[in-house]
């Protein structure tokens, strides 16, 4: 198969990219090859694309802000005996152009063609722009 899609999900409690890094560091030590997982109820059916070079794109206060590569799906148990499945990511977070998106339970497909680009070297390096006018210039299609 060579066609490749992406996840998008809401970072709950999330305040920035840092916020979500930092939670992401302080909880890998709790597995053994040290990448941090996102756990979910349901396993995606389109497996194979995400393997094929898929990211988890992160929506931060309302934006996508930062993805992540996926490395592979790992089955797991929950402590209520239930097979859940682990999204395992590569601990490098990439900067995204900020892109609006509405709240949504889950976690939703997004097409390679339609997913934000990454930031260039150089603008990771410019102040970020506070979220609220990151939003407002996105929702306008300035950013």
């Amino acid at each position: 198969m060579d066609k490749t899609v992406n996840l998008v999900k809401l970072s709950v409690g999330s305040e920035s990219v840092e916020t979500l890094q930092a939670w992401q560091d302080l909880h890998r030590k709790n597995w053994t090859d040290g990448c941090p997982r996102h756990i979910t109820r349901m396993w995606p059916k389109r497996e194979a694309e995400l393997l094929n070079g898929g990211s988890i794109y992160w929506v931060i206060k309302g934006l996508i802000q930062c993805r992540q590569r996926i490395l592979r799906l790992d089955e797991v148990t929950s402590e209520d005996g239930v097979r859940r499945c682990a999204i395992v990511l590569d601990p490098k977070v990439h900067s995204t152009l900020t892109a609006p998106k509405r709240p949504f339970q889950g976690w939703r497909y997004l097409k390679t063609e339609d997913s934000p680009a990454d930031l260039t070297k150089g603008s990771t390096t410019e102040d970020p722009l506070p979220p609220e006018l990151s939003q407002a210039l996105a929702e306008i299609g300035v950013l």
